[in-house]
This record gives C-alpha cells, sequence and structure tokens, in this order.
C-alpha cells in the first residue's frame, strides 16, 4: 500500500480483493439457505403425510363397527384426497384401525423421496357422566 502526491492511498496488489470475498460469502449464504430451505420441504412433506394418515384412520374408525367393509375404502378416498396413497389398512375385531400412506416428493439435490407415516384410531367410549 502506497500513498500518491495527493494524499490517496493506492492499493496495489490488494485491489479487487474485497470482490472475491463478496463473492465467496454470497456462494455461503446461498448454500446454508439452500440447506434449509430443502430440509423445510422436507419437514413439511413429513407433515403432510403424518396429516393425511390421521385424518384416514379416524375415517376408517368411524366406519369399523357400522360397515367394516368399506372402512379401507374411505381411508383410501380420505388419503388421496390429502395427496397420499394408503399402503397398508387393516381393521381389528375391536374397532382399531391401522393405516399407513405414502407420498412421493420431489427434493432438489435429492430427487424423489417418498415419504411414509403411520397412525391408528380406534372406537371412543363414552362413560356416563351421571356415574
Amino acid at each position: 500500500m502506497s500513498v500518491d502526491e495527493t494524499g490517496v492511498i493506492q492499493e496495489g496488489r490488494e485491489r479487487g480483493s474485497a470482490t472475491i470475498w463478496t463473492v465467496a460469502l454470497m456462494a455461503l449464504v446461498f448454500a446454508v439457505a439452500m440447506a434449509i430451505a430443502i430440509a423445510g420441504t422436507a419437514r413439511v412433506a413429513r407433515h403432510r403425510a403424518q396429516g393425511a394418515a390421521d385424518l384416514s384412520a379416524l375415517a376408517a374408525a368411524r366406519l369399523a363397527f357400522a360397515n367394516p367393509d368399506q372402512s379401507c375404502v374411505r381411508a383410501g378416498s380420505v388419503a388421496a384426497e390429502n395427496g397420499t396413497a394408503v399402503t397398508h389398512c387393516s381393521v381389528a375385531e375391536d374397532g382399531i384401525v391401522e393405516i399407513e400412506v405414502k407420498m412421493e416428493i420431489a427434493l432438489p439435490l435429492k430427487g424423489r423421496v417418498t415419504m411414509t407415516a403411520r397412525s391408528r384410531a380406534g372406537p371412543v367410549h363414552v362413560t356416563d357422566p351421571g356415574r
């Protein structure tokens, strides 16, 4: 670094190094932002799949005693309305329904990923509040 006759500092060989540091910092910020976005997308998809499984199990449990043959059919339609597909559905004799759903999403840098979720639901036994 040197000073010319007007008192202005001349940078010499370090001229333009701030541009390189700025570009490097911007690349780092971009990489961190992409990682956060990918993780957030996966997390949202997982929650959507779990919500669809829960709703499907509740829909099937509602019909478990009244029409057990239609329980899994109803669960499948609720799952489809929520963007998932039922991969397993079972209705036990005690009315407990077990559901498993899957949902495929596309993640940047990772490609197609399948999210799965499971849920159980059963009948509600209401006791007499007068007892």
